[in-house]
């Protein structure tokens, strides 16, 4: 049995932040292989990601709350070698994909170990950390995903670019304000994050905008794929989360200590719950 500590800095929960990318891509495959989507999704969600976090965490030592930890323990060494170990069953499995998928999964975890490891720590820098993050996990997942849970054999240049950009988008607006209660902490363990050179306010409107720019190349995409009305009912998902971003952004307006823990964990859960609909509900229209 693992320990307690090691449970809980994998953060499970967390892959569910995650989950909107792999819905979008696989939404958008023209040919979907069942059995492949299913260890696509079980790779990324269940090894990958978590990994990624506990590895993380073994090298942050958080004391202070981080994503999805209120109140996080200290991690052992127990923890580093099971992420060593998920890393290692990701890529073997991986390769029952397909070589380019294992090659994409081995790129995502060695950036992401680079993010965290202590003697580069790119997290410090905070437009290259930022950088990392929208393109592991928005555009180089949506990447693998598609070619990844295909039927067949498909060219990669065949990947529809907007969408790659959209889902790195959302990646890249969902991830400052998931850092705007962290500034102390990020301070006091010398890195600078992108919503610390942001600030508070900043960060909000930072995250805005570029959620505009998300729906704008969604937009695009789908009126170039013909197909608007899926676009229209990812409009209806989404009046949740604009209503609660712009409640909490006018809290934090009047009092910046409304930018904590408790506020971001309920910004993310609906968030990622109405976009994991959004994009579960265009798989349905698709596959019918």
């Amino acid at each position: 049995m693992f320990q307690k500590s090691t449970l809980q800095l994998l953060r499970f929960p967390f892959s569910y932040f995650l989950m909107p990318v792999f819905w979008f891509s696989i939404s958008q495959v023209p040919f979907i292989n069942l059995p492949k989507s299913i260890l696509v999704f079980f790779i990324l969600h269940l090894l990958v990601y978590p990994s990624s976090n506990g590895y993380n965490s073994y090298m942050d030592r958080d004391s202070d709350s981080i994503g999805g930890l209120k109140k996080p323990m200290q991690p052992t060494k127990e923890l580093f070698r099971v992420t060593i170990g998920m890393d290692i069953v990701a890529v073997l499995l991986s390769f029952k994909v397909s070589t380019l998928f294992a090659s994409c999964i081995a790129v995502y975890i060695v950036f992401s170990r680079l993010y965290s490891y202590r003697g580069i720590r790119l997290k410090q820098y905070p437009i290259i950390g930022y950088l990392v993050v929208v393109l592991n996990q928005g555009a180089l997942t949506f990447f693998m995903v598609y070619f990844g849970c295909a039927s067949g054999l498909i060219n990669e240049t065949a990947v529809p670019w907007l969408a790659m950009i959209t889902a790195a988008l959302l990646i890249g607006g969902f991830y400052p304000v998931t850092q705007v209660y962290q500034h102390n902490q990020d301070a006091r363990d010398g890195v600078t994050t992108i919503s610390m050179v942001l600030g508070i306010r900043g960060t909000f409107i930072f995250t805005a905008v570029i959620y505009v720019m998300a729906f704008v190349t969604l937009f695009f995409y789908f009126q170039h794929q013909k197909h608007l009305i899926q676009f229209m009912v990812l409009q209806f998902f989404f009046i949740p989360v604009v209503f609660y971003f712009l409640k909490w952004m006018l809290q934090v307006w009047k009092d910046e200590n409304q930018a904590n823990h408790t506020q971001t964990m309920r910004m993310n859960w609906i968030a990622s719950t109405c976009t994991n609909l959004a994009f579960i509900t265009l798989l349905i229209i698709h596959l019918n």
